[in-house]
């Protein structure tokens, strides 16, 4: 076995879990993007992962890898930088274990991250929510759970995560009626509900008939949703609500829609950007402000109270032939 087999071992035993305690998640994480890129070096030289040396590591190898990333396996630039995280974390870890290698990981730590164009987030609209809301047949007994989590994914923004995550006992209802939830850095945090929310909720759980510690959107066999479950149910509501709501067809609705309809509603309602930070629960509040720039509303309110400048519309002329052509060009 190789130096390198023990360190990653190591990486994972002492730095993520004793030393860091990292979640599950984490682990994970950094788990399948380490797996990945000893799959792709031992195609790339035919050694099996066990018997790799930190040469056979080096930035160039890693560098392919990235590029393997994107244009093989057609993962995002996030993606792909969070993959460089994960190396990255490693390589940290790696060279106060192994300094006769600190040049070749000096290398790889300074591959950058990739710059990406943020997207303009989607969110929908009130008529939009509407239809999604009454898509679910609440006759039965998963039309009713998908209802009461759907109204508490847009009522509140909670991530899937944090959703699937829930019990009956996180809700409490009566005066000061809110739902605790788990966030992401395992951070947690309570968010006040709307009455209709509560209503709903606390129906919801009379259905439900759980103990306090049963999830609160469970399976047909009574086990907690999963991520990929969340996901499925609410395309397909969302599908069926643009029947009712044609404008639905032309999105993509998932549950971080949801989540960022949420934040959208905040900031219509006036409410400030820290104020929806905490309510989200990101870590900085400069996260909130892709909504600030998403919400042409506000930009066309804040054009609204600026004064006219009064200028007259003109068109450039150059004052020669020979410019005249260049600015043609």
């Amino acid at each position: 076995m190789s130096a390198l087999a023990p360190t990653l071992e190591a990486f994972f035993t002492e730095r993520l879990i004793t030393q860091r305690g990292v979640s599950p998640h984490t682990v994970g994480a950094y788990r399948d993007a380490v797996c990945l890129l000893l799959e792709f070096v031992e195609l790339q030289t035919g050694k099996a992962p066990a018997t790799l040396q930190f040469e056979d590591l080096d930035a160039q190898m890693i560098a392919g890898f990235l590029d393997h990333l994107e244009h093989e396996r057609g993962n995002s630039v996030r993606t792909r930088n969070a993959r460089l995280s994960a190396i990255h974390s490693l390589y940290r870890f790696a060279i106060l274990r192994h300094p006769e290698h600190a040049e070749l990981m000096g290398r790889v730590l300074a591959i950058p991250p990739k710059r990406f164009e943020r997207a303009i987030i989607t969110f929908l609209t009130d008529e939009e929510v509407m239809a999604i809301l009454a898509a679910p047949d609440r006759k039965t007994f998963l039309g009713e759970r998908d209802h009461a989590l759907l109204l508490l994914a847009i009522q509140t923004g909670l991530r899937v995560s944090e959703l699937t995550r829930l019990t009956c006992a996180d809700i409490a209802l009566g005066t000061g009626a809110h739902v605790r939830c788990l966030g992401k850095g395992r951070k947690r945090r309570a968010t006040p509900l709307t009455s209709t929310t509560a209503a709903v909720i606390g129906a919801w759980l009379k259905e439900r008939a759980g103990a306090p510690t049963d999830p609160l959107f469970p399976t047909r066999h009574g086990a907690a949703l999963s991520r990929w479950g969340v996901s499925l149910l609410v395309s397909r509501h969302a599908c069926t609500a643009a029947r009712r709501c044609p404008s639905l067809a032309t999105k993509k609705v998932s549950p971080h829609v949801l989540r960022h309809t949420a934040a959208m509603r905040l900031l219509h309602a006036g409410v400030d950007t820290s104020v929806i930070a905490l309510w989200l629960g990101h870590e900085s509040v400069e996260t909130t402000q892709m909504y600030v720039h998403a919400d042409l509303t506000l930009k066309e309110r804040a054009l609204a109270r600026t004064s006219p400048t009064g200028s007259v519309p003109a068109r450039y002329r150059p004052r020669d032939q020979l410019l005249a052509f260049l600015e043609a060009l």
